[in-house]
């Protein structure tokens, strides 16, 4: 299975991830060990296993978790039975596998790992769109994520049905409360970075009375932060589509409804990747 992703090099992250399991590279003279499987199960034991879902959840990762069992068992035999961002029930199967005991034992926690984190983004990120369906809102992930993976968990709110937001610090410019402390108001700032020759200007703004100034500075995006939804309405109204709009701050599966309702553009969510939990899923293994 062919998995690619941008600014991800799947190959260093599923050796890293295996390393740091085993306690050493993957081969050579100083390779790492699993030691409870070396030591209890034979050399040349074949084990079939099925990988499934315990509760209702929707499916992110599972082309990494193919990669862990392939790293240490090029010949494993493998079968995807879902596919990525499909919506599954409690018991479905999700993969089949066939191949050396040792390696399966070895690589099943490291993909077990990776599945039931992307699996658990993905299954908060559906429940969130779901609940502003027909509203015409969309939703976006942001950068609470964890060091390392983000990548990956934006991957995971992509088939729970987000957009992403920004990728990080590189691809647009999000003016917040600090910067405007600095530069002494929300036009200075805007109008600073725009100078800069940055394209995409996000700008937040937390008072109705500074939408005027980040627009005229030249923001193309506005991060209305933490207004209720009545304040927001009338917010929306002002900018008129002059700009993007997006509502931020504190927004969970209670409240998102309402604020959809406003007439917001984009709505962002940062606990789709800082506070999802773990889909339960598990993987059995039988000797051949």
């Amino acid at each position: 299975m062919t998995f690619t992703l941008d600014r991800f090099d799947l190959d260093h992250f599923v050796r890293a991830t295996l390393e740091e399991d085993m306690g050493g590279p993957l081969t050579g003279p100083d390779r790492g060990r699993d030691v409870t499987s070396e030591s209890v199960i034979p050399a040349d034991a074949l084990f079939s296993g099925v990988m499934d879902a315990r509760h209702d959840c929707v499916v992110a990762g599972l082309p990494l978790a193919e990669a862990f069992f392939r790293a240490l068992d090029p010949d494993v035999a493998i079968e995807v039975l879902v596919e990525e961002g499909a919506s599954v029930s409690a018991g479905s199967d999700l993969m089949r596998l066939k191949g050396k005991g040792r390696a399966m034992l070895t690589a099943e926690r490291s993909a077990l790992n990776t599945v039931q984190h992307l699996t658990g983004i993905a299954t908060m990120t559906r429940r969130y769109v779901d609940r502003i369906a027909g509203t015409g809102a969309t939703l976006l992930d942001t950068r609470k994520t964890i060091p390392g993976l983000r990548v990956l968990e934006k991957y995971a709110t992509r088939m729970g049905g987000a957009e992403n937001h920004r990728m990080g610090l590189w691809d647009a410019a999000m003016i917040k409360d600090n910067h405007v402390a600095v530069a002494g108001d929300v036009g200075e700032a805007v109008r600073r970075a725009r100078d800069a020759g940055v394209e995409r200007i996000i700008c937040e703004v937390d008072r109705v009375d500074q939408i005027e100034p980040a627009i005229a500075a030249g923001a193309t995006h506005l991060l209305l932060d933490n207004m209720p939804p009545e304040v927001l309405r009338g917010a929306v109204t002002l900018i008129g589509g002059r700009v993007v709009t997006e509502a931020s701050g504190g927004v969970t599966l209670e409240t998102i409804c309402d604020i959809a309702e406003t007439g917001v553009q984009y709505i962002s969510v940062g606990r789709l990747t800082q506070s999802a939990p773990a889909a339960d899923i598990g993987l059995d293994f039988a000797r051949v």
